[in-house]
C-alpha cells in the first residue's frame, strides 16, 4: 500500500529545456549556500567575515548589514608578504588574530598550514613559528596571551607577550605518538581534530595523547605519475583490532610541569572530548567505553589529578557520540542531550550532574541543540517534531513556553549571535532553494535576505522536469516507511516505467527530507526512468527504537526494507517490475549488494560505489558501535556479510571504487570480486585511479556518473 502526499505540482513542467548529464555533475543546479562564514563576536550585536578576495576580516552589523570595521587587511599589515589567506580566529581580547594560508589538507577534516600571528595594536604580522614544518588546530588561551598548536605531532606554545615559543610535548612521531591532535578513527568517527582544552584562568592546558604504535598499519598502493608507484601508510584499526591507547595530560603553563590525569575505568577507552568547565579546577573528560554503551563524564583537577564522577549514561544498544558534542557548561550546571525517555531531548543538570529538568519532551526528535541563553534559562534547538522529513526551529524559555522561530515549512537551521538576539536561518524546501535570512529573535521578523539563489530559480525554469513528491510506503513487514519519487516530466500513468531505487540506509542517516536537492535522479528521470528513495529502518529522526533496531546486525534489516519497498512499488500501476534497480555509494553501496543477494531478484540491475564488503573489514569505531567486535558476534557479522553471500548474488552488478579510499578500502571490492568469482557470477567493475571515497577530480565525476547513467540503460 503507498500513499502519495504530493509537494507542489507534481507534473509541473517548467521550460523546454532538456538536462543535461554534465551539467548536474559540474553543480550548475547546486544552491548557493556560502555566504562566507559569519562568526559572531562576544557582543552579539556585532560579526565578522573575510572579504570576497580573501584579503581582509571585516567586521559587521547584524541589525543592519553594514561594514563597522576592518580587523585586519593583508595590504595595510606591517610585514605582510602576501595578498589572500585561507581563514582566521581572533582572540577573546580581540588583540591577536591568526590566520593561514598554504593549507593542507590531510584526512577528511583535518589540515595543515602555515600560520601567522597578526598584533592588532601593533598592526604587526609575523609568522607563529619560524619552523619550516607547517602546524595544526592552533588555540587561544582565553587571556588571548598565548597560542597552543600541534607541529610534527608535538604540541608547542607561542607566548606574545615575551615573543617565545616553548616546546610542550616532545615525544611526538608519525604513525606513533599523537599530542593534542587525533588519529584516523577519531577523525571520521567522532568528527574530533582538536583535543586539547584552556583552563578558563589560562594556568594549565589540558590533552589527549594518543599512542598509536601497536594499532595494526595500513598500506595504500598510489600510482602516481612515475615508472613505479608509491604506498601511503597509516594507522587503521580494523574491528576487533588494537586500538590507539589514549591519555589525557596537563600541563602547567608557570611550572612547565606535565601531569598524567588518572582517567578512572577500563583501558580500552574513547576519549572522544575533554573540555573545561566554568571552573579552572574542573576539567570535564567525557569517555565510552568499547562497546560504545556506557558514557562517563569525570570531572579532574588539573593540578592534583583528583578525578570524580558527574555523569553516567547506560545503553542497552550503544550512545551516540555526537550527544557528548551538545553538552554545554554554565556557571550553574550544564546542557545535555540525551534520548534517555526514547528521543532525543533536551535536559539541564546541576554543577554536581543532578538532572534539573527535562526541557523538551514528546514523540519527536531534537535534531540539533542550537544553544542557550544563560541569563534568561531560554534554549534554543532545531526539531523533526512537525515530521520526521522536515525540520523546525524553536525556544523554549524557563517556564516551558515554546515559541516556533522558523516560519516556512521544509528543512530549517539557524546559527545564532553570542547575545541570541539575532540569528541567521538558512530554508529550503524539496522543490525551492535555500534561502538565507537574517532574524531578530525577539520579533522574528526577517532583516535583511542575504542568500534567495533567485539566478537558479531562473535557470530552473528554463528546464522541463517534474517536481519530487513524497509518499509513505507500506511494506509487507508492516512498516510505514518515508519516501520520495522523481517521474518523468512527461510522466503518462497509462505506461509502465523503470525504476531506480537510491538509498544510504545507513544508522541515523536521512536521504528523504524536505530540502533542496538536484542531482542524478532528475536526469535517470528525464531519461524515462522512475527514481524513488526509500528511508528505512535504522534512519533518523524517527526516534531511538527506529533507528537502533538494527543492533548487531546491521544491513540485515536495512536490505529486508529496501527489497520490500520494491515489491511494494511494483504493485503500482506505472511500474515495471520485472525493470527495477537499485544503488548507492559506501553504506549504499554495501546495501545494493545485501539487497541484490537476499531480494531473490526482485532487481535487475544494482551499482554498489566504494562499499563495505564485510564489517570485519571496516574501521573499529564505527563498526563495533553498531556490531561489537567480530569474537562477540560471530553470527551477526556472517549474516551481514555481503563476501559470504556473493554466491546468491541475483542481477547485473557495477562495482566502482577508488584505489586510493583511506575509508572503505579499495581491498573491500576486491575480496568481493574474488568471491564473485569463485561462485561463478558475472559482474562489471570499474575501478578510479588514486581517487579517495568521493570519486572527484578532473573530469572524473562526469566519467563516473555517465558510466552509471550508461549502465542503467543498457541494462534496466
Amino acid at each position: 500500500m503507498l500513499s502519495l502526499v504530493a509537494m507542489g505540482s507534481a507534473f509541473a513542467q517548467n521550460g523546454s529545456k532538456q538536462l543535461g548529464l554534465k551539467e548536474i555533475t559540474d553543480g550548475k543546479f547546486r544552491q548557493v549556500t556560502n555566504i562566507g562564514e559569519m562568526r559572531s563576536l562576544p557582543d552579539g550585536e556585532h560579526y565578522t567575515a573575510m572579504s570576497k578576495d580573501k584579503s581582509m576580516i571585516i567586521k559587521y552589523s547584524y541589525r543592519t548589514g553594514n561594514p563597522v570595521d576592518t580587523l585586519f587587511d593583508t595590504g595595510k599589515a606591517r610585514e605582510c608578504t602576501f595578498v589572500d589567506f585561507d581563514g582566521y580566529t581572533i582572540s577573546n581580547t580581540g588583540h591577536h588574530i591568526l590566520v593561514w594560508r598554504e593549507t593542507e589538507p590531510i584526512y577528511r577534516r583535518s589540515s595543515k598550514a602555515v600560520v601567522y600571528d597578526y598584533d592588532v595594536r601593533r598592526n604587526y604580522l609575523k609568522p607563529l613559528t619560524e619552523s619550516a614544518s607547517k602546524q595544526m588546530i592552533p588555540t587561544f588561551s582565553p587571556d588571548g596571551r598565548m597560542c597552543a598548536y600541534v607541529r610534527d605531532n608535538n604540541i608547542w606554545l607561542r607566548k606574545f607577550d615575551y615573543d617565545t615559543e616553548v616546546q610542550v610535548t616532545k615525544d611526538g612521531e608519525l604513525n606513533k605518538i599523537l599530542n593534542g591532535i587525533t588519529d584516523w578513527v577519531y577523525e571520521e568517527e567522532f568528527a574530533v581534530t582538536n583535543l586539547m582544552a584552556w583552563s578558563p584562568d589560562s594556568e594549565y592546558l589540558a590533552y589527549v595523547r594518543f599512542d598509536e604504535s601497536e594499532v595494526p598499519e595500513y598500506s595504500m598502493q598510489m600510482y602516481g605519475d612515475g615508472l613505479y608507484p608509491g604506498y601511503y601508510n597509516y594507522k587503521y584499526p580494523k574491528a576487533g583490532q588494537k586500538n590507539s591507547k589514549v591519555s589525557v595530560h596537563s600541563y602547567s603553563i608557570e611550572t612547565k610541569d606535565t601531569k598524567t590525569l588518572k582517567v578512572p575505568g577500563a583501558e580500552d577507552i574513547y576519549i572522544p572530548r575533554i573540555v573545561f568547565t566554568n571552573n579552572p579546577d574542573q576539567l570535564a573528560v567525557m569517555t565510552l567505553n568499547r562497546w560504545q554503551n556506557a558514557f562517563n563524564m569525570y570531572y579532574i583537577n588539573p593540578k592534583s589529578g583528583v578525578s570524580r564522577l558527574v555523569l553516567r549514561e547506560d545503553n542497552k544498544s550503544y550512545i551516540d557520540s555526537d550527544l557528548m558534542t551538545s553538552i554545554q557548561f554554565m556557571k550553574d550546571g550544564f546542557v545535555y542531550v540525551s534520548e534517555q525517555d526514547g528521543y532525543n531531548h533536551i535536559y539541564l543538570y546541576s554543577p554536581t550532574g543532578v538532572m534539573q529538568r527535562q526541557v523538551t519532551k514528546g514523540n519527536w526528535d531534537v535534531t540539533k541543540f542550537l544553544g542557550i541563553d544563560e541569563a534568561t534559562k531560554t534554549v534554543y534547538y532545531q526539531s523533526a517534531e512537525e515530521s520526521p522529513i522536515r525540520r523546525s526551529v524553536y525556544k523554549i524559555d524557563a517556564k516551558g513556553v515554546k515559541t516556533k522561530l522558523s516560519t516556512e515549512e521544509g528543512t530549517n537551521n539557524a546559527t545564532f549571535s553570542d547575545n541570541f538576539a539575532y540569528y541567521v536561518n538558512n530554508y529550503s524546501n524539496a522543490n525551492t532553494p535555500a534561502k538565507i535570512t537574517v532574524n531578530e529573535t525577539k520579533t522574528k521578523k526577517t532583516l535583511r535576505v542575504l542568500q534567495d539563489n533567485m539566478a537558479l530559480k531562473n535557470k530552473l525554469s528554463e528546464y522541463s522536469f517534474a517536481r519530487k513528491e513524497f509518499m509513505t510506503v507500506h511494506t509487507a513487514s508492516g512498516y510505514d516507511l518515508n519516501a520520495w519519487i522523481v517521474k518523468p516530466a512527461n510522466f503518462d500513468s497509462s505506461k509502465k516505467y523503470p525504476v531506480m531505487m537510491t538509498q544510504y540506509s545507513g544508522p541515523n542517516s536521512q536521504q528523504v527530507l524536505d530540502q533542496y536537492s538536484f542531482d542524478w535522479e532528475y536526469y535517470l528521470a528525464s531519461k524515462g526512468i522512475v527514481v524513488v528513495c526509500v528511508d528505512g529502518r535504522g534512519t533518523g529522526a524517527r526516534g531511538e527504537a527506529f533507528r537502533k533496531c538494527t543492533y548487531l546486525r546491521m544491513g540485515d534489516i536495512e536490505s529486508h526494507d529496501q527489497v520490500e519497498a520494491a515489491q511494494a512499488l511494483a504493485k503500482l500501476p506505472y511500474i515495471d517490475k520485472n525493470r527495477m534497480s537499485i544503488w548507492g555509494w559506501s553504506f549504499g553501496g554495501y546495501n545494493t549488494l545485501m539487497a541484490l543477494s537476499t531480494g531473490n531478484g526482485t532487481f535487475k540491475v544494482g551499482i554498489a560505489v566504494a562499499p563495505p564488503t564485510d564489517w570485519k573489514y571496516y574501521d573499529s569505531v564505527y563498526t563495533e558501535r553498531f556490531m561489537r567486535t567480530p569474537n562477540e558476534n560471530f553470527e551477526g557479522y556472517a549474516a551481514t556479510s555481503p563476501l559470504r553471500k556473493a554466491k546468491d548474488l541475483q542481477g547485473k552488478l557495477l562495482l566502482i571504487h577508488g584505489t586510493a579510499d583511506d575509508n572503505v578500502h579499495f581491498m573491500q571490492t576486491m575480496e568481493y570480486a574474488e568471491a564473485l568469482v569463485q561462485a561463478g557470477k558475472q559482474f562489471d567493475m570499474h575501478v578510479y585511479k588514486d581517487r579517495n571515497h568521493s570519486i572527484i577530480g578532473g573530469n572524473t565525476r562526469y566519467h563516473l556518473y555517465t558510466k552509471m547513467s550508461n549502465y542503467l540503460f543498457d541494462n534496466l
